[in-house]
């Protein structure tokens, strides 16, 4: 099945707004940025995002967040963005805050249709206990906060434990980026890239490639395959313009001396 699209805004065009997202990268790493463009300039708007991070100020999900598109949030690592902490401190954005790995894994169970999995991380904190602020208001009130969750004592090798339980996630579309993949939709990444984009392409019930590099069915060793095609949808390939554009989050340099 050819499943490539002629463009991003094509690609996007179904995206309405109140969707909730799956978006892939790491940091400024293996985002997909052209279909971020492409939704930046559709006009989705309340939208919820689940990402590791939200990008930077002027690129990545940081373009969505600065247009006022962005209604939530469910990410790791927030901390490069001015305007993401402005936005959720004045009571203007929802946050969820999750540890990394257990944001990946409730992303690959909402792939798998695992609906959700106990997990030790959190236990004895606020995000089993509940409390942790998500939405404050103008005055710097906390009016959502998250709920306790159900913890369970299982006993393991080192004795019993406590563990809490965490739900899958499910997003309505997905948008990845790929270094290389075909019409098929079978993908690979490269690097730090591997790190989301193949969770984020897994639990979309829609999902979206944006890709470096087309080649055709065949070409790609099915050992190399990190997204088999049965997990995309639609395929849009870069210009060579677009694929060489890519942003450093921060670069640093040694002197002279």
């Amino acid at each position: 099945m050819d499943k490539v699209v002629q463009s991003a805004a094509a690609a996007v065009a179904d995206i309405g707004s109140g969707s909730r997202l799956a978006v892939g990268g790491f940091g400024l790493c293996g985002i997909p940025a052209v279909l971020i463009a492409a939704l930046l300039a559709d006009g989705a708007d309340q939208l919820e995002v689940v990402s590791n991070n939200a990008g930077v100020d002027d690129w990545g999900l940081g373009l969505l967040l600065g247009a006022g598109r962005l209604r939530r949030v469910v990410a790791s690592y927030v901390g490069e963005n001015k305007e993401f902490a402005r936005q959720y401190l004045a009571g203007e954005l929802e946050v969820e805050l999750t540890p990394q790995g257990t944001l990946a894994e409730r992303m690959r169970s909402g792939g798998v249709g695992i609906p959700a999995f106990f997990t030790a991380t959190g236990v004895g904190t606020q995000v089993a206990e509940g409390g942790l602020p998500w939405r404050y208001d103008a005055a710097g009130a906390v009016v959502v906060a998250s709920p306790a969750k159900q913890t369970q004592v299982f006993g393991t090798a080192d004795g019993p434990r406590e563990f809490v339980l965490e739900e899958a996630i499910v997003a309505d579309f997905a948008l990845v980026r790929a270094w290389k993949g075909d019409r098929h939709g079978n993908l690979v990444y490269r690097d730090s890239a591997r790190n989301f984009n193949p969770l984020a392409a897994m639990c979309g019930r829609v999902t979206i490639a944006e890709v470096e590099h087309m080649v055709d069915p065949g070409e790609i060793d099915p050992n190399d395959v990190h997204t088999p095609g049965v997990f995309v949808h639609r395929v849009v390939e870069l210009t060579p313009e677009q694929a060489a554009e890519k942003r450093i989050e921060k670069r640093t340099v040694r002197s002279e001396a």
